[in-house]
């Protein structure tokens, strides 16, 4: 764990939504998010990895306010949030931007690309809105000129991508949320993009939480991985240890499922993953019982505690270090 005091940091960081609850039924919130905590320093890159409707995305908007969390705390450069309205995440929204999923749907679609990157310095009240300026910034993230006049639909995914990172720069954030920042792009753009964010911090030590379910990009670029499953974090540490000894048996199926795209690597059959249970009915005691191999008694009735300095692991029976390379498979029931 880096020494330096955290950018922004969560504690035990819960959502949960109303339900409208079915005839006779007992009327019960879903939690999407259940007590995360995660801290991300100036500089740093840190990668949420997990399956579809894992909570990665309903986390990073809960850290902006945009879906307000239901309980825990959030702290910024060492001052915690006196509560989660609207009035308290504006600090956090001046040293933060996101990056959507789909950028082009971000975008207002009758306003110019060079109008929309000088917006947030508009509302903001600093930095130059001169184009001049705007496109000086666009350069910067390999966005040409000639694209400032045109409207979102005129762009390629790349482009649009881009173009949203060049939004976010605008004000010069301290963190930079990415939702699936590489999503629907050719190989080439997508190391382009990730490139991009390296310089970025390079040049301006921002520190980045990008959301994706992609190994190699986690792998790639991160420096500290957090898994979540159900809402909950099941493992995190620093990125080369998670591949080299992933503790959690369900890191482990992940990193087993990770397409290698050369037969002589290949060793055995892909993993069995299976169905994930849904959040509206979640199994009892540790959540993942229900596909892992490794399930004792014990799992099934009492929950596991994350644990561990760097490294933290929450399961009952962890993986010893450095596992076999054999994969692992688990069950669908």
């Amino acid at each position: 764990m880096s020494a330096t005091p955290a950018l922004i940091e969560t504690s035990r960081l819960s959502v949960a939504v109303p339900v409208t609850p079915l005839p006779f039924s007992t009327h019960r919130p879903l939690n999407i998010l259940v007590e995360v905590s995660v801290a991300i320093h100036p500089g740093e890159i840190v990668c949420m990895v997990g399956e579809s409707g894992s909570g990665k995305t309903t986390f990073g908007r809960a850290l902006l306010g945009l879906f307000p969390p239901s309980g825990g705390s959030i702290v910024l450069e060492g001052t915690a949030l006196p509560d989660f309205s609207t009035r308290s995440f504006r600090a956090v929204r001046r040293q933060a931007a996101l990056l959507f999923q789909d950028p082009l749907s971000s975008f207002n679609p009758r306003q110019r690309i060079g109008a929309m990157i000088a917006e947030p310095r508009r509302i903001a009240g600093t930095g130059s809105t001169r184009m001049e300026d705007i496109a000086t910034l666009a350069r910067k993230t390999g966005l040409a000129e000639q694209f400032l006049s045109r409207f979102p639909h005129a762009l390629s995914g790349g482009q649009a991508r881009r173009a949203a990172v060049a939004r976010a720069l605008s004000v010069v954030p301290k963190l930079i949320v990415a939702d699936e920042p590489t999503a629907g792009l050719d190989v080439s753009v997508q190391g382009g993009v990730l490139n991009l964010f390296l310089d970025i911090r390079a040049e301006q030590n921002t520190a980045f939480l990008l959301i994706t379910h992609n190994l190699s990009i986690a792998r790639h670029i991160a420096d500290r991985i957090v898994i979540l499953y159900l809402g909950r974090v099941v493992e995190s540490g620093p990125t080369a240890e998670i591949f080299r000894s992933p503790r959690h048996p369900y890191t482990r199926a992940l990193i087993d499922s990770e397409p290698i795209p050369d037969p002589a690597r290949r060793t055995g059959e892909p993993p069995v993953i299976g169905e994930v249970p849904s959040i509206s009915a979640r199994p009892g005691g540790c959540e993942f019982h229900t596909r892992c191999r490794f399930a004792q008694p014990r799992c099934r009735t009492e929950a596991p505690v994350l644990s561990g300095d760097a490294h933290q692991v929450s399961c009952h029976f962890p993986l010893p270090a450095a596992a076999g390379a054999s994969p692992i498979r688990l069950a669908s029931t």
